[in-house]
């Protein structure tokens, strides 16, 4: 059954606009925008399917894009690179920028539980939308929408050197619209090997903990911890929905 539902064109207009991608077929696009809670047992149509083809468009445009920046690099190298490249917290940031979450078609349930600031969410309707613009425009025209969204951080000096507390600040202001708050916990060694241990906070939350040789460090490595454990509670909270819909059909 095709998606026949009318919509409101110009945040439609706009989000292609966005992707510098106009799709010819507005049935597909409304379907990259449709999670598979809406309509659930009405034998709608929605974005799965999507979202497993813009998983593969995204792995293999990265992969070019790295090879072409980086034609030095080692195969784990640039494995390394695409992997902080390419993870749910990330997708989840790039949906985020297209306001993606506002957009999506969902049923009652899920919109009440928060399903449109979702990270594993967010992240699949991005790769869906992805997904969309390869079927509907072929590789090139996919490419160049993950050139336009990923060009920018595909920069050695950034991938070599994260700065993982501005990382998680843009994330979490993205995602949460709250700031993370870093807490001094603990404190010691002589002064001249001081060791520092930092948490940090998410709604009240300690979501990661690092230590290092100064406040900055033990901040910089408490980041990244952070930062790890939101890409697997994203990556968790996708296949526990998996499974849930697996086990409902």
């Amino acid at each position: 059954m095709l998606l026949k539902t009318v919509v409101d064109k110009e945040p439609l207009s706009r989000l292609q606009k966005e992707l510098g991608y106009s799709f010819s077929d507005a049935v597909l696009l409304l379907r990259c925008l449709t999670h598979v809670s809406h309509g659930r047992g009405k034998g709608k149509e929605h974005n799965e399917t999507l979202e497993f083809l813009g998983d593969a468009v995204l792995s293999l445009a990265i992969s070019d894009l790295l090879m072409h920046r980086f034609p030095e690099k080692s195969e784990g190298d640039l494995s390394k690179m695409r992997a902080s490249l390419v993870n749910s917290v990330v997708l989840a940031e790039k949906a985020a920028e297209l306001g993606l979450g506002l957009l999506l078609r969902m049923g009652k349930g899920e919109e009440r539980s928060g399903g449109r600031e979702k990270a594993s969410i967010l992240a699949g309707a991005f790769e869906a939308v992805l997904g969309g613009v390869y079927w509907d425009g072929g590789y090139q025209a996919a490419r160049r929408v993950v050139e336009r969204y990923f060009a920018p951080d595909i920069d050695e000096r950034k991938l070599g050197q994260q700065d993982y507390k501005t990382r998680l600040q843009e994330i979490s202001q993205m995602l949460f619209r709250v700031p993370p708050s870093y807490r001094l916990v603990a404190e010691s060694g002589p002064d001249h090997e001081k060791r520092f241990a930092t948490e940090i906070l998410l709604g009240g939350r300690v979501l990661g903990r690092g230590e290092g040789k100064s406040k900055k460090q033990s901040e910089q490595e408490a980041a990244r911890r952070a930062l790890e454990e939101l890409q697997r509670s994203g990556e968790a909270a996708g296949k526990a929905e998996s499974e849930k819909l697996k086990a409902e059909n």
